[in-house]
Formats: C-alpha cells, sequence, structure tokens
C-alpha cells in the first residue's frame, strides 16, 4: 500500500501536528474495515488522532482510497472549525478521487519530484 497527501492537505497538516505515523495508522484502520463514513466515489473520511487530543476532538481526513493499493489524503480539516464539506466540494474531491488510484508509478514519482504529491513517510 502506498500513501500519499497532496501538497495542501500536507501543509495543511504541518501547520496542525499531524504526522505521517498517524495518517499510515489511519490507512491501516480503514483497510481492517474502521471507516468512519464513505462519501462514495471512493471518498472516505477518517477520524485522525494527534498529540495531545483524541480522535473526536482531532482532525477530520479526506481521503481517496484503493483497496490494498494506494491511499491519498486529499482535504482535511478541524472538527471545532468547520462541521463538514459542503455538496459542491465533496463533488469536486470524488470527481478528483475518480483520478488518483489510476497514476502509474512513473506519472506518481514525476508527482512527488514536482512537489504536487508527497509520499508518505514508514508505510512499509
Amino acid at each position: 500500500m502506498r500513501i500519499f497527501k497532496t501538497k495542501l492537505f500536507h501543509q495543511w497538516a504541518c501547520k496542525e501536528g499531524l504526522n505521517d505515523t498517524a495518517l499510515c495508522r489511519a490507512v491501516d484502520e480503514i483497510e481492517r474495515g474502521l471507516i468512519d463514513a464513505n462519501l462514495g466515489g471512493r471518498v472516505f473520511k477518517k477520524r485522525v488522532a494527534i498529540q495531545g487530543r483524541g480522535k473526536s476532538g482531532g482532525l477530520r481526513a479526506l481521503l481517496a482510497f484503493k483497496h490494498e493499493d494506494k491511499a491519498f489524503f486529499i482535504y482535511g480539516f478541524a472538527k471545532h472549525r468547520r462541521a463538514n464539506i459542503k455538496v459542491d466540494e465533496l463533488k469536486a474531491l470524488k470527481r478528483y478521487a475518480s483520478e488518483l488510484p489510476a497514476y502509474s508509478h512513473q506519472a506518481l514519482t514525476k508527482a512527488c519530484a514536482s512537489g504536487v504529491q508527497y509520499e508518505v513517510e514508514n508505510n512499509g
């Protein structure tokens, strides 16, 4: 399983103190069926804990996920700042999520080299 995060998600995660270990843990939980919400179109919502806060008071991550293949963290928000995403935002994320799993190894390498995507470290 390869795990990636978009440039915007990476910047947001750094600001929030969300590290790659927590992201790997979230993907592992999804693979084991522990999903907070399947929003359709390969978009999943996952509560992610950060140090000093549990999952319920923590962050929400939206990711494009293809079982046993790739996961892409594409959007995040803090629950105390925002209850959820808007319908039009979800529609755009679903469109994006439908494209991401089809990226070839070469395309992902190029996207990471250019800073559009970041591969999550320590994902085994």
